[in-house]
């Protein structure tokens, strides 16, 4: 939940430095921008980061945290996301600055991991978290995600996405629940509530069969969601004198799987280096489409999927 916030104060910073990857040679104004744009992302996303989760929390010794079985994994895979797509940002804006594609990959890869480590290590001198090694291995995959593809294939041809959306839990009580442990406001329900979450790998049939007649811009996605989810490990939760304050075992924790058709924006042709910019970010999101859903031993078709 915390990388997410990270991830949009950096993409929204960086998005115009992802238009122009032309330059061969180092451009030393364009370089000062972007070490003073990293700065101030940082930073400032650090700040953010700091109210938002840790501020009120008492900070202990450095110490690790499993939470490998929290949340059904949705936070391992999101973590695996923002990773994959700060390397893919910060690749770009190493080009914008005149580095060679191969530096530009490697650049960015370590980047994304290394933006990602802050935060684990913030994690690691929280009391009420700690270094999770589960969330650390996930932000390596990101990170190697994106530079195995740029070295192999010199493309993103399977990219992850995001998607996610408000859930009306239509129940006095679960809504309570869900606004004590992921918010009232819409930012923070987007960012925070699993169960409405979906993160998809995005294959780009084009680049995998070259001869294909398959418009260039269609994908093929596969989803991965949970729902059911009031707590971190069950749906029992008590307070620090061991009292039940909320117990809803009676509803199941279940995971989702999706088949669903997308688009990769970066395949639209265009001449506007804006509008480039603007496809460039939004490939970091799924949108709704209609989508096959497997779940609960149960294969159905669903008409919108966010």
């Amino acid at each position: 939940m915390k990388w997410r916030l990270y991830f949009i104060c950096l993409l929204i910073i960086q998005t115009s430095f992802a238009q122009d990857s032309l330059l061969i040679k180092l451009n030393k104004k364009r370089a000062i921008v972007l070490g003073a744009t990293n700065v101030v992302a940082t930073v400032s996303s650090m700040a953010v980061l700091y109210n938002a989760w840790y501020k009120g929390y008492p900070f202990a010794p450095f110490h690790f945290f499993n939470d490998n079985n929290e949340w059904l994994q949705m936070d391992k895979v999101g973590h695996a996301w923002s990773a994959y797509n700060i390397s893919r940002i910060t690749s770009e804006s190493f080009k914008w600055v005149g580095y060679n594609n191969k530096k530009s990959y490697w650049l960015g890869a370590a980047s994304g991991l290394a933006y990602m480590s802050i935060i684990e290590v913030f994690d690691g001198f929280s009391k009420e978290w700690g270094f999770s090694l589960g969330d650390y291995t996930a932000n390596i995959a990101g990170s190697a995600g994106y530079l195995f593809q740029q070295l192999h294939w010199k493309e993103q041809r399977i990219q992850i996405k995001f998607s996610s959306h408000i859930n009306d839990y239509a129940n006095y009580g679960l809504n309570n629940r869900a606004d004590s442990v992921f918010g009232k406001n819409f930012f923070s329900r987007i960012l925070k509530d699993y169960n409405a979450q979906t993160y998809w790998l995005s294959f780009n049939i084009a680049s995998f069969f070259k001869q294909t007649k398959f418009p260039s811009w269609l994908n093929m996605a596969i989803g991965y969601g949970a729902n059911g989810m009031f707590a971190a490990s069950s749906n029992t939760v008590k307070d620090n004198n061991g009292n039940i304050i909320f117990n809803r075992n009676d509803i199941p924790r279940f995971r989702q799987f999706y088949l669903a058709p997308d688009i990769d924006f970066t395949k639209i042709k265009t001449h506007s280096k804006f509008l480039k910019g603007v496809f460039f970010a939004l490939n970091a999101f799924k949108f709704p489409t209609p989508a096959l859903e497997l779940s609960q031993g149960c294969l159905q078709w669903k008409w919108m999927v966010f």
